[in-house]
């Protein structure tokens, strides 16, 4: 097959792509999302139904605020969302969501616990700065397992948690720790997600409790 052919058929396929990503794009423009990672989550919910009227949610990494967004939508105002960056949030929100400026990995549990209890759902869209190598993928499941680690003490058994990883060398290993600490654990990669990329969510439903769910048992 001649080389122009070949490119010609390259650029169909990155202007599908292309136009794939414009679409959710122009979406979040037109519905007020944050992002177009918003429709990440909101496929998710449809799929599994993670967050319920009067969840209390915690998101990590919650920069821009696209997941805020949709977690206030779907907790309603008997529901409560806070989010954690190290980045400021500039979005505006309603009465039922707080954000912080923090790290998320070294803020104290009791500023982000909510009165009366732990967290009905954990969120992470968290990914690190990324390389463009192997390293992205081995920085983004540290990433996760620190999420792991964090959720015994912030999630409430029976809880629900979403964390994003790349897929990679590691990848199964992480499920494998995830699943140890759910009733329910898969990986899912949601049709926003742009083709190319390697992001997959680890969903984790029916948080256990006791030995089970140990950060020390993690490894």
């Amino acid at each position: 097959m001649p080389f122009g052919r070949r490119s010609d058929a390259g650029g169909i396929n990155l202007a599908k792509r292309r136009t794939l990503h414009d679409e959710y794009f122009r979406r979040a423009k037109r519905e007020g999302y944050l992002a177009r990672s918003a429709y990440k989550l909101l496929e998710i919910q449809e799929r599994k139904r993670v967050l319920r009227k009067g969840d209390r949610v915690l998101d990590l990494g919650c920069a821009p605020g696209s997941w805020l967004q949709v977690a206030a939508e779907i907790v309603g105002p008997g529901g409560k969302v806070v989010g954690v960056d190290l980045t400021p949030v500039r979005g505006e929100f309603g009465p039922n969501v707080r954000t912080m400026q923090a790290d998320a990995f070294e803020v104290e549990p009791g500023d982000l616990l909510p009165a009366g209890g732990r967290f009905d759902v954990l969120l992470s869209d968290m990914a690190p700065a990324t390389a463009g190598d192997v390293s992205d993928h081995f920085r983004s499941v540290e990433l996760c397992e620190r999420v792991l680690e964090l959720a015994p003490g912030l999630l409430k058994p029976g809880g629900n948690v979403v964390v994003k990883v790349f897929e990679g060398e590691a990848y199964p290993a992480l499920l494998r720790r995830a699943s140890r600490m759910f009733r329910e654990c898969k990986g899912y990669k949601p049709r926003a997600t742009r083709e190319a990329s390697r992001e997959m969510y680890i969903i984790g439903l029916g948080a256990r409790t006791g030995d089970a769910i140990d950060g020390d048992n993690l490894h």
